[in-house]
C-alpha cells in the first residue's frame, strides 16, 4: 500500500517550508532514509529523507511551492500502484493566503501561510478545472486557483508546468502578464486588476481613449521564506517599540593600528583575519556587563538583564538578513571571537545555519561601514532593548586648544568610526544609553588596553 512522506517539523516556530528541489522523480526507486528533496525554512535549507521504500508514485508539491509542516510531500509504494484520490490531492501543499485587509490594493501576491489539509481542496474545487486543451486532467493547485480568482484569469487554456501538467501559481501569473485573450481576461476587482496586471490600463469613464505604451518588463517575487520573516519582524519592531537612536564617533587610530599589526604579524597566532568588526564586537561585549540595562530583553511585564553577553551580528546572505549569535562573547579572546564569527557567517551564507546558531542574542551589532555607509539608524531586534550600528571610518577635524576668543588652534584630522546606538526607550533611558556609548568610544580608542584585560 502506498505511503505518504510528510514534511517533518523543523523547530517549534517553523510552520511551512519552500520546496527547493526534488531529488527523486516520479518512477524513481526510493530507499528508506534516502534523500528525496531539499526544502528551505525561514532560516536554513535542509534535506528531507524518505520514511518509506518503493517507487516514487507521485509528487504532491512542485518546486517553488510552500508546504505546510506535516503535510504530504509525495507518495511512495509499489510500481504501478494506484494511489487514492485523497492521497493524490495537494491538501495543505501550497498553503493559500488571503490578502491582508489594508486600505490599499496589494501590489504583489500576498505571502503564503500554512493551512489545514481540509481547506485547500475546497478552494481548488470552487474553480473550474483546466480542460483537455490546456493543463490536462490534473486539477489546479489550491494556490493557483486562488491566484487565478484574484487576478481574474480563467484556468482554461493555461498549460501547467507542475507535476503531471498541473497548473501552479507561476503558470497563472505568467498567463496574467502575457497577451490578454477573452479567456484570460475574466473580470476582476479594480484593485486587483490594476495591481496584478502591469500591461492593463484603466480608462477613466467619459475620458477620451488614449494610446498607452505597455509597462516595462517587471519581476514579481512572492513574499515568503526568510524575506517574509524579515518583513514581519521589522514592521513589528518599529510598530511595537519606542526606538530612539544616539550617534557618536570613536577615535579609530588605535583600532586601525592594531588591525594593521594583526594583518602583518598575526599569522603565526592565527589572527591575521581578525577584522575591525571583530575588534569592535570584543570592545562592545566587554563593555556591556558594566551597563546591564543595555544587555537585556524587554518582555511583556518585565525586563530581564543578563550577566553574560550573547552577541548577535548581522550577516548579509543571498536569502536575506540573518543574525547568528556568538555565545559568551564577553568571555572570548579576539581570536576566538573572530573565528566564531567567520564560522557562523559561513554557515549562514551557505544556508546551513542551525536553530542554535540563530538563537536569540542579548545584544546585536550591525556593520555597514564596509559597504561605504558612513552612518545609519539600526532597527531593534526585539525582545532585545539595544542594537549598535557600525558605520565607516572617516577623517574628522579635532583640536585640544582654543584661545580666549574661542578660536581653535592646532587643528588636525583624525580617523573616527561612526557608531549609532538604537534603544527601546520603554526599557532604557537616554542618559544611561549615552554613558554606555561614550564608554564604548573610549574603549575603542584604547582597544589594545581593552584586549589586555
Amino acid at each position: 500500500m502506498a505511503e505518504q512522506v510528510l514534511l517533518p517539523q523543523q523547530g517549534n516556530s517553523v510552520e511551512s517550508c519552500i520546496l527547493l528541489q526534488w531529488r527523486k522523480q516520479v518512477g524513481d526507486t526510493v530507499a528508506l532514509g534516502e534523500v528525496i528533496c531539499e526544502v528551505e525554512t525561514d532560516k536554513a535549507s535542509f534535506e528531507v529523507e524518505s520514511t518509506a521504500a518503493g517507487t516514487m508514485l507521485a509528487h504532491h508539491a512542485a518546486e517553488g511551492d510552500e508546504v505546510a509542516v506535516m503535510a504530504p510531500l509525495c507518495s511512495v509504494g509499489q510500481d504501478g500502484e494506484q494511489i487514492a484520490e485523497s492521497a493524490s490531492a495537494t491538501a495543505a501543499l501550497e498553503p493559500a493566503a488571503k490578502p491582508e485587509q489594508t486600505g490599499a490594493a496589494p501590489t504583489q501576491p500576498p505571502a503564503a501561510v500554512a493551512s489545514t489539509a481540509a481547506s485547500a481542496p475546497q478552494a481548488a474545487a470552487a474553480l473550474p478545472a483546466a480542460d483537455s486543451n490546456g493543463a490536462g486532467n490534473a486539477s489546479p493547485s489550491p494556490r493557483a486557483a486562488l491566484r487565478a480568482e484574484e487576478l481574474g484569469v480563467s484556468l482554461q487554456g493555461i498549460a501547467g508546468s507542475g507535476p503531471g501538467g498541473r497548473v501552479i501559481e507561476r503558470d497563472v501569473v505568467a498567463a496574467a502578464n502575457g497577451p490578454l485573450t477573452p479567456q484570460a481576461a475574466a473580470p476582476a476587482s479594480a484593485a486587483n486588476r490594476s495591481a496584478a496586471d502591469g500591461d492593463a490600463t484603466r480608462q477613466v469613464p467619459g475620458a477620451p481613449a488614449e494610446h498607452h505604451t505597455p509597462a516595462a518588463a517587471q519581476t514579481e517575487l512572492p513574499l515568503r521564506g526568510i524575506r517574509k520573516v524579515i518583513a514581519a519582524r521589522m514592521l513589528a519592531s518599529l510598530q511595537q517599540t519606542a526606538q530612539f537612536t544616539l550617534h557618536a564617533y570613536a577615535d579609530a587610530r588605535a583600532l586601525i593600528a592594531f588591525r594593521a599589526r594583526l594583518k602583518t604579524h598575526g599569522e603565526s597566532l592565527g589572527m591575521e583575519r581578525v577584522s575591525i568588526n571583530d575588534l569592535i564586537m570584543v570592545a562592545c561585549a566587554r563593555t556591556l556587563p558594566d551597563y546591564p540595562a543595555l544587555n537585556a530583553h524587554l518582555l511583556e511585564d518585565r525586563i530581564v538583564q543578563f550577566g553574560g553577553v550573547d552577541m548577535g551580528f548581522a550577516v548579509d546572505t543571498e536569502r536575506g538578513l540573518l543574525v547568528p549569535t556568538i555565545r559568551a562573547a564577553d568571555q572570548l579572546s579576539v581570536g576566538q571571537l573572530g573565528r566564531a564569527a567567520r564560522e557562523l557567517a559561513a554557515r549562514a551564507a551557505a544556508g546551513k545555519a542551525s536553530n542554535e546558531d540563530l538563537a536569540e542574542a542579548t545584544f546585536t551589532c550591525s556593520n555597514l561601514g564596509a559597504s561605504g555607509v558612513q552612518g545609519f539608524t539600526p532597527v531593534l531586534n526585539p525582545p532585545q532593548v539595544a542594537i549598535l550600528g557600525i558605520g565607516g571610518i572617516e577623517l574628522r577635524a579635532v583640536t585640544d586648544r582654543y584661545d580666549e576668543h574661542g578660536e581653535a588652534h592646532d587643528v588636525r584630522h583624525v580617523p573616527h568610526i561612526a557608531l549609532s546606538l538604537t534603544i527601546d526607550h520603554r526599557a532604557v533611558d537616554g542618559a544611561p544609553a549615552a554613558r554606555f556609548l561614550a564608554e564604548l568610544c573610549r574603549r575603542i580608542a584604547a582597544i589594545d588596553l581593552v584586549l589586555a584585560r
